[in-house]
């Protein structure tokens, strides 16, 4: 059955530009790095800005197409800052020699058949919508961004970040972007913003796992494994596992992130910490699937999939989603369970519950 969205067409949330590196590793680039490091970086925040000023091209609504078909476009930018440049790569289509092309193509698919597998779930508007991605945006660019319609990928500098298309746990944080975007269409900051991005890390960690057939046990639960070059100290751009924990380097600075609500960050920058204190959410997701055990996507991603099309809403906060999630567990998996046990006990250890 496909549990796609139940949102009528007037009642999809306004699209939201959202990129995978946080604007504090950014900050600190501009901050520590070389001149020409500087200068690269303030000429990707200003392509951000225009973006997010909607000063450039960006591709027209993807397609849907019959439940049940993977629909997939590839474009190649060229290097320019245009969207969404050539096309090169369509469902069905032969393997392009560019291998940022293929990525894209394959992990777009793996999202697609993970969602719909899964969760029963027809692409990320719950209705086959096509899923277009491009490539090579930019010159050098270290980002990977959902525009609201589709993924772009730049290549990383080569000194800083490697390829966006390789990890692809970053496509799946990035797509899912696109299902909150379609469902509970949490606001882009404070603690709806910070749950709007776990929820991304969330999807794109199960993603990865149940790629690689991982189990929570087994998971490395890092955001982001292989994106940064061995120039830098980094294990990724997240832990979910240890907040805090996944780099520290003379360049890009130390992981913020909190594991707890003791620490929770209250400043104003990126929109008030959305890409900071996703670390509680995430750390409680975590916790949670790891004390269910088995596959995290099976029981853990259930619920929170659950909580995050039919239960939350644009404004709810980190309560909010105990609050829910441990409901929705009770109701999946049996009240007072192990998993309903697991869900709560979660929320506790980072502090958002009682």
């Amino acid at each position: 059955m496909d549990r796609g969205s139940r949102k009528s067409p007037e009642r999809v949330f306004p699209r939201q530009l959202v990129f995978i590196v946080p604007p504090h590793i950014q900050k600190e680039i501009i901050r520590n790095g070389t001149a020409a490091e500087r200068e690269a970086m303030l000429h990707q925040l200003s392509v951000s800005e225009m973006l997010r000023g909607g000063r450039q091209a960006f591709a027209g609504p993807a397609a849907a197409v019959p439940a049940g078909r993977r629909r997939r476009a590839v474009y190649d930018a060229g290097g320019s800052e245009q969207l969404p440049g050539l096309l090169v790569r369509e469902e069905g289509g032969r393997a392009s020699r560019n291998r940022a092309v293929n990525e894209a193509y394959s992990a777009s698919g793996r999202m697609y058949d993970f969602m719909a597998k899964v969760y029963g779930r027809s692409s990320i508007d719950g209705r086959g919508m096509r899923l277009d991605a491009s490539v090579h945006f930019g010159v050098r660019y270290d980002n990977a961004f959902w525009n609201g319609s589709q993924m772009v990928y730049g290549d990383g500098d080569g000194m800083v970040f490697n390829r966006f298309t390789r990890a692809i746990d970053v496509v799946g944080h990035e797509l899912t972007h696109g299902i909150t975007q379609n469902e509970a269409g949490l606001q882009y900051r404070d603690q709806p913003g910070a749950l709007n991005e776990s929820f991304s890390d969330v999807f794109g960690s199960l993603l990865k796992q149940w790629v690689k057939k991982q189990t929570a046990a087994q998971a490395d639960w890092i955001i982001g494994e292989g994106l940064f070059t061995r120039r830098i100290k980094a294990a990724g751009l997240r832990s979910m596992k240890a907040p805090g924990t996944a780099y520290d380097d003379p360049l890009i600075g130390r992981d913020p992130q909190p594991a707890h609500m003791k620490d929770y960050y209250r400043g104003a920058d990126d929109n008030g910490g959305v890409h900071i204190n996703s670390g509680i959410p995430n750390h409680a997701f975590y916790l949670a699937a790891v004390a269910i055990g088995g596959n995290a996507w099976e029981k853990a991603g259930r619920v929170w999939y659950v909580a995050l099309c039919d239960r939350l809403r644009r404004g709810s906060s980190f309560a909010d989603t105990a609050r829910i999630t441990v409901a929705v567990a009770g109701e999946l998996f049996g009240r007072g369970g192990k998993a309903q046990a697991a869900v709560q006990s979660a929320w506790k250890q980072v502090g958002v519950a009682g």
